[in-house]
């Protein structure tokens, strides 16, 4: 196994860096957001990373507490990797900030397919305002496309999923980013209108206004 680098700088920025700043780093962080992944579906969603390098950069990021890997009993019998709940307390307000950044350079959805994961990342996780969220304690779903995405509204700020949602929400992935990057108002309004949030209705009211949908 390589040597790690490290900035060696007694600063947070870099002390920082010296855990999320490798390459592939945080796209193996992204990718768990979206919750459980073999290690065959990470290497299926990172393209072009050697398998050697994605088992270190795992193994550091379980050494930093971000990431935690479970090994379910038969007849599964399968290793899953998840983010831990240091991971969604520390690591997903770096995804979001770099997204952020990123998102204005997305390409319309005019010019192509949005990834499921796409329209979970801009659409609804970008949307969270932790100052709309007070109060609000709730495991959600989001069903995009055909994929599942559980996560949890806690203590004003976002963690993975448990047990069974009190609120789903249903959409495409193209609709979730439109609603967002749509190029006008009209059309950023009629993709909210094909988004649904169904469930308790106490909880559904919250998570409208928590996420702006």
């Amino acid at each position: 196994m390589a040597t790690r680098r490290t900035y060696n700088q007694n600063c947070p920025i870099a002390l920082g860096l010296d855990v999320l700043g490798e390459r592939w780093t945080l796209l193996i962080l992204r990718e768990l957001v979206g919750g459980s992944r073999r290690y065959g579906d990470l290497r299926a969603e990172l393209p072009g990373i050697a398998t050697n390098l994605l088992a270190e950069r795992l193994k550091e990021l379980q050494d930093a507490g971000l990431v935690d890997r479970a090994d379910l009993p038969a007849p599964i019998g399968r290793t899953v990797y998840t983010l831990s709940d240091m991971g969604w307390q520390r690591a997903l307000p770096v995804l979001r900030s770099v997204a952020l950044f990123g998102l204005d350079r997305l390409d319309p959805v005019g010019d192509g397919a949005v990834s499921p994961l796409n329209g979970f990342l801009a659409g609804i996780l970008l949307g969270f305002d932790s100052g709309e969220a007070g109060g609000l304690e709730a495991t959600c779903r989001a069903e995009i496309d055909g994929r599942r995405f559980d996560f949890a509204v806690t203590q004003g700020r976002l963690a993975g999923g448990r047990g069974e949602p009190a609120v789903t929400i249903t959409a495409g992935a193209a609709d979730l980013v439109t609603a967002r990057l749509g190029a006008s108002e009209a059309k950023r309004a009629a993709a909210l209108r094909r988004i649904t949030v169904t469930g308790d209705p106490a909880s559904v009211d919250a998570v409208r206004h928590a996420f702006a949908l």
